[in-house]
Order: structure tokens, then C-alpha cells, then sequence
């Protein structure tokens, strides 16, 4: 597991997926190994996938993932970039089912930053063919914006209200992420129209979920209350990526997942 980014979520359920499921996980920083030094990805790849049966990355640059599984022989799990977080998208797609059944035909928003989870719930969208209406500030939309597919119901506005009419889900996340910290006071000006409160999500469907892939910042992008409340499925979301990571770590290294 190579952190260059640091982690709760990612870490815990991937090294505790690879325990639970009888083998072991090794936590490496750029502290602890040759990359923090400048070896080049393409070789530590070469190295690391002839001692390890599956490498996790987390990292800033979505090229390193790509370098890493261009040079590795065993699989490389994007465990977050700057571009994507997809392990998250299985955990939601599974809390989803598990509250409400197939996400097929029903209507997902997104509001807030046009970021990393914003463009995998782009892809999630094609995937599992739900309708996508996102709302971000003006110039903070997602750059996956100009990859979707004709047959794919995506909607892009700078109105969060709009977005979340009659949404089954609605999603969003920090406004400033890791790596943005010296943008968070400009970002936080920009996006307190983007909050997600009570008084928004009354504008979606009266059974709508919310989810948020955490940390938190409440009084930001969210308002307190809406994670607090009894029926909130935050923590489920949160508790569905190890049993995501379960069966992604099956599926790759054994070959099929239960």
C-alpha cells in the first residue's frame, strides 16, 4: 500500500480486507522507500509486483497509477488520485443497493467541487446508468465532463437546487481537498451557496440519501444536521469499504469474488 496522500478510510480497509482475508498488508510512505528519493514508479513497479500479489496506490498524480500499472505484473488498485477515487464509488454504489435497491433509472446530484469523486460518479453514471446532475461553482466543473458518452444522462449547472430536484442521491464532498489547502479561504467564498443542508435536500425526493466520502467539514459542505440525523448512511458508506475492498482484493488477485 503506497501512500503519498494520507488516509483513514483507504488505509484501514485495505489492510484490514488483506488480514481479514488471511494474508497481510505492508504500509509504505515516501519516508519508508526508494520512491520518496526519486527511483522511478516504472521501476519500483517492477520490483514491488515480484514480492507482492497487489499493489494499492494513493497518490496525487493520476499518472503514477497509470505508470504503476503499465510496469507491474499484478494488479494496481487506485486507492485515490487527483483525477479519481473509484473504491469509494463501490462502497456507495453498495450502500446505495443495500438502502434502496438497483441505482439503475434513478436520478444521482452532485454538488460542490468538480473534483476526483465528481468525475468517477461520471463514470459510475455509465457504468450503472443512473441519471447524473451536477452543480459546481462557474470554472470548478469536472474535467470528465468532455468523456461522457451521448447515451449517458449527464446534467451540468452552477445551480445546486436545480441539481438536486427529485434526486434519489445526493452527494458531495470537501471543497478544498488535500493538496488545495492554500485555496480553502478563496473556495470557501465561492462555494457557501454549495452547502448541503436540510433546506436543500428538502428540494429532492422526501426517501433521498445522502452521502459524503469523508472526513467531514460540517458548518462547510455539509451542515451538521444532515449527518447527524438518525437515517443518515454516512457511516454505512464508510463501513462498505472494506467489504468493497474485500471483494475488489478477491476478485483480482483470486479471481472472482463472492
Amino acid at each position: 500500500m503506497i501512500f503519498d496522500k494520507s488516509s483513514t478510510r483507504t488505509r484501514v480497509s485495505f489492510e484490514t480486507a488483506m488480514v481479514e482475508g488471511g494474508g497481510a498488508a505492508i504500509f509504505l510512505s515516501p519516508r519508508d522507500t526508494q520512491l520518496g528519493r526519486g527511483e522511478p514508479i516504472a521501476d519500483s513497479a517492477r520490483v514491488l509486483s515480484r514480492m507482492c500479489d497487489a499493489i494499492m496506490v494513493r497518490t496525487f498524480s493520476h499518472e503514477v497509477a497509470e505508470t504503476l500499472a503499465k510496469y507491474s505484473t499484478v494488479p494496481v488498485v487506485n486507492g485515490l488520485t487527483d483525477s479519481f477515487h473509484p473504491c469509494q464509488l463501490l462502497a456507495d454504489m453498495q450502500t446505495y443497493f443495500e438502502h434502496r435497491g438497483d441505482i439503475k433509472g434513478r436520478k444521482v446530484a452532485w454538488v460542490g467541487d468538480g473534483n476526483n469523486m465528481c468525475n468517477s460518479y461520471i463514470n459510475a453514471a455509465q457504468q450503472f446508468g443512473f441519471a447524473l446532475s451536477i452543480a459546481t461553482p462557474p470554472g470548478y466543473e469536472p474535467s470528465g465532463l468532455g468523456n461522457i458518452s451521448s447515451a449517458v444522462d449527464v446534467e451540468y449547472s452552477n445551480d445546486p437546487k436545480r441539481a438536486v430536484v427529485n434526486a434519489n442521491l445526493v452527494v458531495t464532498d470537501v471543497w478544498a481537498s488535500m493538496g488545495q489547502e492554500d485555496e480553502a479561504e478563496r473556495r470557501h467564498d465561492l462555494f457557501h451557496q454549495f452547502q448541503v443542508s436540510e433546506a436543500l435536500l428538502s428540494e429532492a425526493r422526501s426517501d433521498v440519501l445522502f452521502m459524503h466520502c469523508l472526513p467531514a467539514h460540517r458548518g462547510q459542505e455539509v451542515e451538521a444536521a444532515v449527518l447527524d440525523r438518525p437515517d443518515s448512511v454516512v457511516w454505512d458508506e464508510a463501513g462498505n469499504r472494506l467489504h468493497a475492498q474485500k471483494a475488489l482484493l478477491e476478485m483480482l488477485i483470486v479471481g472472482s469474488a463472492a
